[in-house]
């Protein structure tokens, strides 16, 4: 079962503010730990939104529009995915999950579980995926 533990966008990381050294240590730690038990897939934080783009589909037609976006609390500042045994073990990693705020700071997480081919029914486009590696945690 994989899960991505999501870091909510500050205003703070919005504006390109760095975290601090503190921060960025304890994030290690913690990933360094995760890749030791084999659970860690990936993990990486994001650029501000300013320096990149939604796609915008309305019928046939596709829109650009270019960052930054306005609300934060909609908008993601980093990953990690892991890849566990159970929905339990994915909760009690999370709840580990150093405060991306900083501690002694609000701070927010979302965890959410990755659809696997195993989940959708038979089809020769879900076999199609699995041909191209698809859904496969190295």
């Amino acid at each position: 079962m994989r899960f991505m533990i999501i870091v909510k966008a500050t205003r703070d990381s919005e504006a390109g503010v760095m975290p601090e050294e503190k921060l960025l240590e304890t994030m290690q730690k913690y990933h360094e730990e995760l890749s030791k038990s084999g659970v860690l897939v990936d993990g990486s934080g994001l650029k501000p939104s300013s320096k990149g783009w939604r796609v915008r589909y309305s019928g046939d037609q596709r829109s650009v529009i270019d960052g930054p976006f306005a609300e934060t609390k909609e908008l993601i500042a980093g990953y990690t995915i892991i890849n566990v045994t159970s929905r339990e073990e994915a909760l009690e990693l999370s709840r580990r999950f150093p405060n991306p705020a900083g501690e002694g700071k609000t701070g927010e997480i979302e965890v959410r579980e990755f659809f696997e081919l195993e989940d959708f029914g038979p089809s020769a486009a879900v076999e199609r995926f699995r041909e191209m590696g698809m859904g496969k945690v190295n």
